[in-house]
Formats: C-alpha cells, sequence, structure tokens
C-alpha cells in the first residue's frame, strides 16, 4: 500500500482518487475551492455531459491534440467504461444529438454526488480550501506536496490534476503547469479554447441571445476553408458562440492570432440556390402586393429579420412585384452566405478548455507516469490533451485518471 496524493479534485482527481483507493492505497484529495467538482458542475451548462457514446474511432476523430498518446488510455478505460462506472453508482443516463451522453436528471450535482459518496464509501480523505504551493522532488523521485500553509504532506506517489486556465472563477489558476516546469517539464503554448469568438459587426449586439440550429458555418482564412459543419450557433453581445462555433475555435486559434478570419454562414443548407430562389418566388407571388419586409418575414426568426433586410441593400418598403430578379438572385446569396468578420477569441473566462499543457512525450501513456520524475503523474486538462464539444474532454479525464489511479498499487 502507498500513500497517493492528488492535487485538485475535479473530474480528473476524483476519478483517479476512487481507483487508486480501490487498489487498497491510502489516498488524499487536495483542493483550493469549498467543494469537489466545482467546474464539473457547469459542465454541460449545468447537465454535465459525462461523455459520447460513439464508436472508437470516432472518439479518436474529435481528438484534436495528440490523438496516438490517448490510444492505451482510451482503450484501457473506454465511453461504455464510464456510462457503466456511473450506472452503477445510482446515476442513470440517456444518450441525445451527437451521441451527447447526459445523467436523466440533467443534473450535474448527481455525478458530483456519486463521485463524492464513492470516495467517502473508499476512505478518501479530501481537504477543501487547502491549496498546494508546490511539489516535494527528491533525486528524480515526487516525496510530496508542500500546502500553502507551509506544511509539507509526504508520500509516494503524486498525482496532478488541476485542471487548465479556463473558467477561472472555478479555481483554475495554471498552477498545475507551474508545478510541470518547476519539476523539468516542457509546457507547450496555452491558449484558450472551446471558446467563443468576437466578431466586427456592431449588428451582432441586435442579435444577441438568437440560437440557430441546422445551419452550416465555414470559416476562411483570405479564400482558405479552415473549417466547415453543421449544426447549432448562438449569436451574442459580443460575436458567436454555440457548438458549432466552440468547435471551430478549437481548429483555428493560432491562425486567428494573425488575421482576421470570415464567417460564412449558410442559414438554409437544406435547400440548394435554386430550391430557395424558388421558395421566395412562392413567397413573393403569395404576397404580390405586400412590401418587401413583410413578404419575407416567414423565412427567419424575429430578431434575424430586420437585420437580413438592411444586408440585402433592398428598400424595405418595396412592393415585391417590383423587386428585379438580379436583387432577388442577390438575396438567395446572403441568406446562402451570410459573413462575419472574426476578430478574435474571448479569454479564458469564457472558455470551456485550454489548448495546450504539459508535453505528452514526457509522460508514459500507459500510465500518466512522468518519465523525468519517478513516483509523479500528470492527469486531465493539465496535460497537452485537447477535443471537440461533445463530452470527448472529459472522456479524456476519466480515461487519463483511471490510467494513472489504477496503476499504483
Amino acid at each position: 500500500m502507498s500513500r497517493v496524493l492528488i492535487v485538485g479534485g475535479g473530474a480528473a482527481g476524483m476519478f483517479a482518487a476512487v481507483f487508486a483507493a480501490k487498489n487498497g492505497n491510502e489516498v488524499t484529495i487536495f483542493d483550493g475551492n469549498e467543494k469537489l467538482g466545482k467546474k464539473l458542475f457547469i459542465t454541460g451548462k449545468g447537465r454535465c455531459n459525462i461523455t459520447n457514446a460513439s464508436d472508437m474511432e470516432t472518439l479518436f476523430e474529435n481528438v484534436i491534440s495528440n490523438q496516438k498518446f490517448l490510444y492505451s488510455a482510451f482503450y484501457g478505460y473506454n465511453n461504455y467504461d464510464v456510462i457503466d462506472f456511473f450506472e452503477e453508482l445510482g446515476v442513470k443516463t440517456k444518450i441525445e444529438r451527437g451521441n451527447r451522453v447526459f445523467p436523466v436528471s440533467d443534473h450535474s450535482s448527481d455525478v458530483i454526488q456519486a463521485l463524492t459518496r464513492e470516495l467517502q464509501k473508499l476512505s478518501v480523505e479530501i481537504y477543501l480550501k487547502t491549496k498546494v504551493k508546490s511539489l516535494i522532488i527528491e533525486d528524480g523521485q515526487a516525496k510530496g506536496v508542500k500546502l500553502e500553509n507551509g506544511k509539507s504532506i509526504h508520500g509516494e506517489h503524486v498525482i496532478v490534476a488541476t485542471g487548465g486556465l479556463s473558467y477561472q472563477t472555478t479555481g483554475s489558476t495554471g498552477a498545475g503547469y507551474e508545478f510541470a516546469r518547476a519539476a523539468g517539464h516542457t509546457v507547450t503554448r496555452l491558449t484558450p479554447s472551446l471558446v467563443p469568438f468576437r466578431t466586427k459587426e456592431a449588428f451582432v449586439k441586435d442579435l444577441q441571445g438568437l440560437s440557430l440550429k441546422n445551419v452550416k458555418a465555414t470559416l476562411y482564412d483570405a479564400e482558405k476553408q479552415l473549417y466547415s459543419d453543421f449544426g447549432e450557433m448562438l449569436f451574442t453581445h459580443f460575436g458567436v458562440s454555440g457548438p458549432l462555433i466552440l468547435s471551430a475555435s478549437s481548429l483555428v486559434a493560432d491562425k486567428i492570432k494573425k488575421n482576421n478570419l470570415r464567417l460564412v454562414i449558410d442559414l438554409k443548407p437544406a435547400l440548394t440556390e435554386e430550391q430557395l430562389d424558388n421558395r421566395i418566388l412562392r413567397e413573393f407571388e403569395t404576397y404580390r402586393n405586400k412590401q418587401f419586409k413583410n413578404a419575407v418575414a416567414s423565412l427567419f426568426p424575429a430578431k434575424l429579420l430586420p437585420i437580413m433586410i438592411e444586408l440585402s441593400k433592398i428598400n424595405p418598403d418595396k412592393k415585391v412585384n417590383e423587386i428585379s430578379k438580379e436583387e432577388r438572385m442577390a438575396f438567395v446569396l446572403l441568406i446562402k452566405n451570410m459573413e462575419l468578420t472574426l476578430t478574435g477569441l474571448c479569454d479564458y473566462n469564457q472558455a470551456i478548455i485550454t489548448k495546450g499543457g504539459v508535453t505528452v512525450k514526457e509522460i508514459n501513456p500507459s500510465t500518466m507516469e512522468s518519465k523525468l520524475v519517478s513516483g509523479l503523474y500528470f492527469i486531465g486538462e493539465v496535460l497537452d490533451l485537447d477535443a471537440l464539444t461533445g463530452g470527448f474532454n472529459l472522456q479524456i479525464a476519466w480515461s487519463t485518471a483511471y490510467a494513472a489511479g489504477s496503476n499504483i498499487w
């Protein structure tokens, strides 16, 4: 039996503690917050998207950074293992659009409470409001942690599960990166990821809160296409967000720091230009004596209608029977190619995850143990691993945590 010290009581930290304790180890968690799982509580808009019920190939396809490193971890503890784990703890799950897995209750607190009960059952010692100042490393071996109050706690194994820099209100300070650097590890470039974009166009403020479902979004750097997908997006007071946009952010972070990007939205992706033109013609025929602004009202949500009319440059009071074919075709192209200028990413406080982290070249992929310091482990978001939205980042947390916790005896 060994003494295992875990720095961080989030998803990865709690999960690693469960499996390290099941191996008969004496386990202690240190967390600076007043409760465990603070970030987990707000995951999935408070519903907690536990994992994704897709096949293994899809799991890997949705990992952006260092897919190959996760081979052992994902196969060692996969998405269905996660579902079974929580079901056995009494958290019934359901599968929604995109194979996203949620608790049936739609309450992230159920996930946290189930983990907390399991930790208590396994006699895991938990210290809340307790910040770790530094790691104790001697002769290439992890020996314990030093707390901010000056007290030193000794143990044979130390697991760093501090998360990244995202959602700093939940206590994510980036301390894990400093611990890694102090231990001799390399930390790759850090940027916010799965984060909303800011836009140049002022009219987005008028669209704040508008959600568009089943649209196509394509991002360009000049004429080069960087990203394209279908899904849901949301307008905010400063720009755009929503699942479709957040996923795009994880792929273009480096590009947007150098140039403004173009976001082209197809508002009617199910229709070809010809089909859309025919639909508009039918609307015009039905409302032939009405004004343009009234004849196209059924095409758009109420908030979007005045913006589209303004962008069309067609006089809103013009009778539809007076609108030329050229004006109508330009309107079709606008609907299929509504364009916004992306000027930057929002900061870490609005980012779901951090891109970058402890380089995986210095970590054993089977156990998450440092190749530089014996008995030191890094798991979850602190590693240079990130994925798209849909439960894939939590799967990384569970799988890396299992790899560490289950391999300590």
